[in-house]
């Protein structure tokens, strides 16, 4: 980001190179559509090209891109019709798996996307940066922009509140 700022626009590839696939998988998370997470990623990315004037050294790079990006999935779901389920098609099976076991991973994903779906956005971003991006709760923290108490606080309710959602999934699939 140095590099960037220092003039060499060049320098910026690297940096969508280390933070896209991340950035995907959490928009992916919030928006619930594969395309919708792809656009999204993308325009954040061009966004944080034309305003690379307004980064704060202060702040890691990907707090700041994530900001953006968490605003671009925010327009696309206003600007969409909410949709029940998420999907997750950049993501197959094992390829070890056999075919009973490639069935019972995509049960298991459609079964997390359809209570993830049911969080709120809040719920939604923290189990996504803590479960799909893999940042600590002090990078969670520095993302969203709220303390570390209030992180693992609302990352505990997340938790509980999937949990009981999956528990009414499966109560509900079980009686079909």
């Amino acid at each position: 980001m140095a590099r960037c700022l220092g003039g060499d626009l060049g320098a910026f590839e690297p940096l969508v190179g280390r933070y896209e696939r991340v950035l995907f998988r959490v928009a992916l998370r919030l928006t619930g559509e594969y395309e919708d997470a792809r656009d999204a990623t993308q325009n954040a990315f061009v966004k944080a090209f034309e305003q690379l004037h307004r980064y704060d050294r202060k702040r890691k790079f990907f707090s700041w891109i994530y900001r953006i990006a968490v605003n671009e999935c925010l327009n696309l779901r206003r600007s969409r019709r909410p949709q029940e389920t998420l999907t997750d098609r950049f993501e197959g099976a094992d390829a070890q798996a056999g075919p009973f076991e490639a069935f019972a991973q995509a049960e298991a994903r459609s079964r997390i996307d359809r209570a993830m779906a049911g969080l709120s956005f809040e719920y939604r971003e923290v189990i996504a940066l803590r479960h799909f991006a893999d940042l600590s709760y002090e990078e969670m923290a520095d993302a969203i922009g709220v303390p570390e108490k209030t992180v693992k606080s609302r990352l505990f309710s997340a938790r509980q509140k999937l949990a009981g959602l999956l528990g009414m999934a499966r109560v509900a699939n079980d009686g079909e």
